[in-house]
């Protein structure tokens, strides 16, 4: 392939990695690690076989990697005596299935060693994760990511949007990776698995303003039952379903709950206070629109800041960077 038609298939496929020293790509280990994706798929849904928690918290770790450095991988690396890594960062510490990231880089390590990058299997896994429902692949991956040696809990707490976002922050938030408001309510709607700590919402129902009042846009039948599974603003352990009687289904059951006034999140609710965003959400009720939709932004959120080509690393363990 020639330098020119190289660039166009770079600006026609909108691909964000660096065109220069290869970027993301469809089957990028075909030639080096021919069963890597295969491998990826069948560790982890013998894992999500056995804990359907699973998927909601891979595909949260991807995103909450992505938003800090780009899709590196550097969540997954563990702090050190003389640094503080973003898995310990307050956004990061209910964050789960470490374990299995471990697992899959295990046998690929034991299969093709040193060429399949963490950031490429926490990608793969969690939408492999997800797509465990349903027995096929619910998005395209493109791999080439190649894996960061840098990880700050500082970085994590100024880049991973807190679930009290207004819509403007959340709009700022997405912007600043190159995501549109589309992305963003897409990509919310992620929410319809997986469930949401008492912190993290229960401002809403005992001191909204800091008044002691309750958020007045928050159903007010939904609410009173939100109390009584979190008393009171000192509960940190009690765990709610962000999509109530749903929340180990992947679905559009997201948005019906929200047009309902009954988001778990601040975030949620504020997908609702702006009008393109709020016929967007009306849009996604439809099944087959969600998932196209939702299939278009999980590759442009895969593809943030990525590292490819001779930048970063191949870790040998994804917990920890190489020793030289």
């Amino acid at each position: 392939m020639n330098v020119n038609i190289l660039l166009v298939a770079c600006v026609v496929s909108g691909i964000l990695g660096a065109c220069q020293g290869g970027q993301l790509r469809k089957n990028f280990y075909k030639n080096t690690c021919p069963s890597a994706e295969e491998i990826v798929r069948n560790v982890t849904w013998n894992h999500v076989s056995s804990n359907p928690n699973l998927p909601a918290k891979l595909l949260r770790m991807h995103f909450h990697d992505c938003f800090v450095r780009g899709c590196d991988g550097s969540v997954l690396l563990n702090s050190t005596a003389n640094n503080t890594a973003e898995k310990d960062a307050a956004p990061n510490l209910s964050l789960a299935g470490f374990n299995v990231i471990d697992d899959i880089k295990e046998n690929l390590e034991n299969k093709c060693p040193g060429i399949v990058s963490c950031a490429d299997i926490l990608a793969l896994a969690a939408r492999d994760s997800v797509s465990f429902q349903f027995k096929r692949s619910l998005w395209k991956v493109l791999t080439g990511r190649r894996d960061g040696t840098i990880s700050r809990t500082r970085e994590a707490l100024i880049n991973i949007p807190p679930p009290v976002f207004n819509f403007t922050q959340l709009k700022q938030s997405f912007a600043s990776k190159n995501l549109t408001v589309h992305d963003l309510v897409v990509l919310s709607g992620s929410h319809t698995i997986g469930v949401g700590h008492c912190p993290t919402f229960s401002n809403r129902l005992y001191n909204f303003t800091g008044k002691g009042d309750q958020d007045p846009s928050l159903n007010a039948t939904y609410a009173a039952f939100l109390k009584t599974k979190c008393p009171s603003l000192n509960d940190t352990t009690t765990t709610v379903e962000m999509d109530p009687g749903s929340s180990l289904k992947f679905d559009t059951g997201y948005y019906a709950t929200l047009k309902q006034q009954k988001g778990l999140f601040q975030s949620d609710a504020a997908l609702l206070t702006n009008k393109g965003a709020a016929n967007i959400v009306q849009e996604l009720g439809d099944n087959d629109k969600f998932f196209t939709e939702f299939a278009q932004s999980m590759v442009r959120m895969g593809a943030i800041e990525v590292l490819t080509g001779t930048s970063g690393e191949i870790r040998s363990k994804c917990w920890a960077v190489n020793s030289n």
